[in-house]
């Protein structure tokens, strides 16, 4: 247990560099304070002390913000920033070294039982307000965007953007290992951008087209007139 404390405090180390003392960490991590209570409510959880464990995760909840099913797997390294508004079900699985902004959601999206939670493998970075919704698997090292829903499986190495989520290759870009996370979740891909700049061009292409048959047009008539005239 003090391991796997001192694990957690070593992350915010890592990944807030506004963190300054270990007592710092300690008393005004909200992120760090969830994932201890979890950890403890997991416990109970395993042993089928299933009331205690939906106080102690409550309590959590209202202490920090955030909420933790107690059934939820959590793997080492996670880091919640911030974390107001964090929703994390029962049956979801987040892997190791992931990392979680405030108003993320791994929720399910019906009344089905069983697996109903996503899967988040190791490495992954969701930006703030993400949705995750859904039984199916986020591979490894995934960056996800800000405000993006995310419905469908998503391959490793991927950056994820938009309503619904869209998967954009990050071709021949190596993915960072731990300790160097990629945390730039402000620098991603904009597709709805790139359409409409492909729209703005093909337009300035079309208004020049237009211009250069008016002129065409307008000499051609000007030829003709001349003609008649003569």
């Amino acid at each position: 247990m003090l391991k796997r404390i001192k694990k957690d405090i070593q992350v915010v180390f890592e990944r807030d560099p506004a963190a300054k003392t270990v007592l710092e960490v300690l008393l005004t991590y909200p992120g760090f304070h969830a994932i201890m209570l979890h950890r403890v409510a997991h416990w109970l959880y395993g042993k089928k002390w299933f009331l205690f464990a939906r106080v102690i995760s409550q309590f959590s909840r209202l202490l920090t913000g955030i909420e933790i099913h107690p059934g939820a797997k959590i793997g080492e390294g996670l880091f919640i920033d911030h974390g107001t508004g964090v929703v994390i079900g029962e049956t979801a699985e987040v892997g190791d070294n992931v990392t979680i902004y405030q108003g993320v959601t791994l929720g399910g999206t019906g009344k089905e039982g069983g697996k109903r939670h996503p899967t988040i493998g190791s490495n992954v970075v969701i930006s703030s307000g993400a949705k995750v919704l859904g039984s199916f698997t986020v591979g490894d090292n995934v960056k996800i965007g800000a405000g993006s829903v995310v419905l469908k499986p998503i391959p490793s190495n991927c950056t994820v953007v938009g309503v619904p989520g869209k998967v954009v290759v990050r071709n021949g870009e190596r993915v960072p290992k731990v300790p160097n996370i990629d945390l730039r979740h402000d620098l991603l891909p904009d597709p709805v951008a790139d359409a409409l700049t492909g729209l703005t061009e093909g337009i300035e292409r079309l208004e020049k087209r237009v211009d250069e048959l008016e002129r065409e047009n307008a000499v051609l008539k000007s030829e003709v007139q001349g003609g008649q005239k003569i």
